[in-house]
């Protein structure tokens, strides 16, 4: 049984009837009102005043002038980090056209979609490197239109390094629009968008929701709630080293988890020390303390294999492993967003640009799918062909299944077959 040396409060329950009522209202008047409702919620919510949206070249290049060439240096390495590692997992998506019985070939292709709407969020922090993971990996995908949106700070437009990223990362198209306005503005094409496939980023619960409802109009990324962290440590990790790392996601806001799991209590106490000992020096501290005194939790497992099975239970968004047996843990572990192996990766390399994509599964969704990734922008699509042989054998037993189904119509599109090639 393991032990909790640290809980987390109790949630409780949500009652998002409000939410839902209020993005639903939303999104209706922007499919009814189009641009009209957009500008209202754009002044009202962005504080936005000015006619256009859309960011123009010359506001590219007065941008792009005005920032340090180191910055520009360091976001193209790591534009060129994502994007190689994109490329990489674009080259193990591989075709397939296979004769699986005589006259009967069947294959599968794999196709981009046309259109990728990708949003940056603002709020506490612009989450610059989110271009990277959404523009510049549908650019890889083949996408061939790429929209990107994120919210004007104020009235000079978007948070300069994000409207620089959004144009390095390769968008085809930037407007300075954020929240629920901008999902439903590239979902419905307003503003003079084209209405998109599919659409990317993250965001508050308003933005969460309107994805949620959005989906099935468009693809989705995923649905993402607050960031998570969990660290797996025995007693050969270094307590500050593994408190520095909770603490560095637990900055994101007061609702970000941040987990410890470790086979030694005694390095447990010792990251819950060395938690409160960072805290005072740290800039963000009424974030991380918040999450961590809220949210935070430290598990001591009987072992390494009880250590797999709670990390497991969890699902946690962003897993570090830091053990005698990384390796052990790495072909063991099934349920996480992305894992980092070993004290020398930490959660921030893959958040700002190492290569991985940091755009992953929260609240548990680990357990059944992965975060995006070059194949999200892209179909998987199959097809088929007999010759006049194969259509002849297989139309008896497709009109057979057909008419125990009661479905008539169906079996006649067999049985003129059976008639046409006999």
């Amino acid at each position: 049984m393991a032990e909790y040396l640290k809980q987390a409060q109790p949630k409780a329950p949500q009652d998002r009837r409000k939410l839902e009522e209020t993005v639903r209202g939303m999104l209706d008047r922007i499919a009814s009102g189009r641009d009209e409702a957009v500008r209202h919620y754009a002044r009202e919510l962005d504080k936005w005043e000015r006619p256009e949206f859309r960011v123009t070249p010359d506001e590219i290049r007065a941008v792009a002038a005005k920032l340090p060439e180191t910055f520009k240096q360091d976001f193209e390495y790591c534009r060129r980090q994502v994007t190689e590692f994109a490329k990489r997992q674009l080259e193990t998506m591989h075709e397939l056209e296979t004769e699986i019985s005589e006259g009967v070939t069947l294959g599968h292709k794999h196709i981009p979609v046309s259109t990728a709407g990708c949003y940056v969020p603002g709020g506490k922090y612009p989450l610059i490197s989110s271009a990277i993971m959404s523009v510049g990996t549908a650019r890889v995908a083949g996408v061939k239109r790429i929209v990107a949106c994120a919210p004007p700070r104020d009235a000079s437009g978007m948070y300069p390094h994000t409207l620089y990223a959004l144009h390095a990362a390769g968008a085809d198209e930037i407007y300075h629009l954020g929240g629920v306005q901008a999902f439903a503005s590239m979902a419905y094409g307003c503003l003079g968008m084209p209405a998109v496939d599919i659409v990317t980023g993250a965001g508050n619960s308003f933005v969460a929701e309107a994805k949620r409802q959005l989906f099935g109009l468009v693809g989705i990324d995923l649905l993402a709630g607050p960031t998570e962290i969990l660290v797996i440590a025995d007693d050969s990790a270094d307590p500050a080293l593994v408190a520095t790392d909770l603490l560095g996601q637990a900055e994101h806001g007061p609702d970000s988890p941040a987990w410890l799991v470790t086979t030694s209590r005694a390095l447990g106490l010792k990251v819950m020390e060395e938690v409160q000992r960072q805290l005072p020096a740290l800039p963000t501290r009424a974030l991380a303390e918040a999450a961590w005194r809220d949210h935070g939790e430290v598990v001591i497992a009987r072992d390494d294999d009880e250590a797999i099975e709670l990390s497991d239970r969890y699902a946690p968004e962003h897993l570090e492993v830091q053990t005698r047996r990384n390796n052990y843990y790495l072909e063991k572990l099934r349920n996480y967003g992305s894992l980092f192996v070993g004290e020398e990766s930490t959660v921030a390399y893959g958040d700002k640009g190492v290569g991985t994509n940091h755009t992953l599964p929260t609240s548990g969704a680990g357990r059944y799918t992965g975060g995006l990734w070059v194949g999200k922008f892209i179909k998987t699509v199959t097809y088929q062909k007999l010759t006049k042989k194969a259509s002849h054998a297989i139309a008896p037993i497709v009109s057979r299944i057909c008419e125990a189904e009661g479905m008539m119509a169906h079996k006649f599109t067999a049985d003129v077959r059976t008639i046409r090639y006999d």
